[in-house]
C-alpha cells in the first residue's frame, strides 16, 4: 500500500511539474513576442521568405495564434449581426414597394391605353429641349392627321417587348417565335414574401388575352438565405438566392413554344422495315424561364452545365427586381443601357490606367508591335 501511494505521489508530482513548465512557456513566449528586437527579426526572417497566408500564421506562437482564432470567433457573431440587418433590409423593401405601387399602377395604365397622363403629368423638360422644339417645328411644317393617329395608336405600344429586346441579357432568351407572345406583355410586378416567412421575392407577368396560353400572369418566384453557412460562415456576403420555383403555363393546341415536334425514322431490327414517328423536344424559348432547374433537396451537387444555367437564372432574377421594373422607362428609351455601358468602360479606362503606372514599359512595347 505505502509503494501504490509513493508512486501516486510521484505521477502528481510531474504533472504539476509539466503544467509549471507549460505556463512558464507561454509567459515566456508572451515575453519575447512582446521584445521589439525579437518582433524586428521575426519580420525579417518572414519578409526574406515567400509564405502563404496559412503558413506565416503558423510561424507564430500558440499564445498568438489562440488569439487570431478568438478574433475569428468574434467574426462569425458579426456574420450573424449582418444577416439579421439584412433581414431587416427586406422588410424595408416591403415596406416601401407598397409606396412604389402606386406609381406602377399608374405606369401600367399609361402604358396599356388605360389613362392618359394629363398635361401636368406630361410635362418633361429634357437636356436636348432646343433640338427636340426644332424637330417639332418640322414635324408641324408637315401636314398629319394627328386625330386618326391618336386614334389608332394605343398606350405605349410593345412597351415590354421593346425593353427585352434592348436588354442583352434578356434579347439572347428571346427567340423570333417568342416575339408575338411577349407582344401581350401588359406589366411585370415584383412581390415580396410577408412578415414571418421565410425570404423571398416573386416575379408577375402580366399579360393580356393571347392565343398562345391561357394564364393571365405567369409568375417566378425566387427563395432566398440571409444566415451565415454553418459549414462556412465567413462566405456570408449577405442574402443569397438559393432556389426558385416557376408555374405551369396552359398553353393552347399547337401554341406551345418550349418544345418542338420531329419525325424521326426507326429500321426494325428483324425485317428491316422503316417506320417514321415524331416525337417532342425541348426548344429554347424565353418561357423555359418558368420552367427552372430546381436545387436537389437532399445534398446532392448539379452538374457543372446546371449550376451554370442556375446562376444565370438567379442573375436574370436579380436583374428584373432591382433594374428593369423600377427603372422600366428608362431601359425603354435606353438610357439606363447607356448609363450601364458608360460605368463599365469608366471602371475599364480605370483599369488601363493603373496598369500603365505599373507596368509603362510593357504598355511602350505593346503600343510598338503592330500586331497589338
Amino acid at each position: 500500500m505505502a509503494d501504490n501511494s509513493k508512486t501516486e505521489d510521484t505521477a502528481s508530482d510531474s504533472l504539476e511539474a509539466a503544467k509549471n513548465a507549460s505556463n512558464k512557456k507561454e509567459k515566456l513566449a508572451d515575453q519575447v513576442m512582446q521584445n521589439p528586437q525579437v518582433l524586428a527579426a521575426l519580420q525579417e526572417r518572414l519578409d526574406n521568405t515567400s509564405l502563404t497566408p496559412s503558413s506565416y500564421i503558423e510561424t507564430f506562437p500558440k499564445a498568438v495564434i489562440r488569439r487570431i482564432d478568438a478574433l475569428k470567433k468574434l467574426q462569425v457573431k458579426c456574420a450573424h449581426i449582418e444577416a439579421k440587418f439584412y433581414e431587416e433590409v427586406h422588410d424595408l423593401e416591403r415596406k416601401y414597394a407598397a409606396l412604389y405601387q402606386p406609381l406602377f399602377d399608374k405606369r401600367r395604365e399609361f402604358i396599356n391605353g388605360e389613362a392618359e397622363p394629363t398635361d401636368a403629368e406630361s410635362e418633361w423638360h429634357s437636356e436636348n429641349e432646343e433640338e427636340e422644339k426644332l424637330a417639332g417645328d418640322l414635324k408641324n411644317a408637315v401636314v398629319i392627321d394627328e386625330k386618326a393617329e391618336e386614334t389608332n395608336v394605343k398606350g405605349i405600344p410593345d412597351f415590354w417587348f421593346t425593353i427585352f429586346r434592348n436588354v442583352d441579357m434578356l434579347s439572347e432568351l428571346v427567340q423570333e417565335y417568342d416575339e408575338p407572345i411577349l407582344k401581350h406583355l401588359q406589366d411585370i410586378k415584383v412581390k415580396f414574401s410577408e412578415p414571418g416567412q421565410p425570404m423571398s421575392f416573386s416575379l408577375e407577368f402580366h399579360f393580356g388575352p393571347n392565343d398562345y396560353f391561357s394564364n393571365s400572369v405567369l409568375t417566378k418566384t425566387y427563395k432566398m438565405k440571409s444566415e451565415p453557412d454553418k459549414t462556412d460562415p465567413f462566405s456570408f456576403e449577405g442574402p443569397e438566392i438559393v432556389d426558385c420555383e416557376g408555374c405551369t403555363i396552359d398553353w393552347k393546341k399547337g401554341k406551345n413554344v418550349t418544345v418542338k415536334t420531329i419525325k424521326k425514322k426507326q429500321k426494325h431490327k428483324g425485317r428491316g422495315t422503316v417506320r417514321t414517328i415524331t416525337k417532342q423536344v425541348p426548344n429554347d424559348s424565353f418561357f423555359n424561364f418558368f420552367s427552372p432547374i430546381k436545387v436537389s433537396g437532399d445534398g446532392e451537387s448539379l452538374d457543372e452545365d446546371s449550376e451554370f444555367t442556375l446562376a444565370a437564372d438567379f442573375e436574370i432574377g436579380h436583374f428584373f427586381r432591382e433594374r428593369i421594373v423600377p427603372r422600366a422607362v428608362l431601359y425603354f428609351t435606353g438610357e439606363a443601357i447607356e448609363d450601364d455601358d458608360n460605368f463599365e468602360e469608366d471602371e475599364e479606362g480605370e483599369e488601363e490606367e493603373l496598369e500603365g503606372e505599373e507596368e509603362g514599359e510593357e504598355e511602350e512595347d505593346a503600343e510598338s508591335d503592330p500586331k497589338v
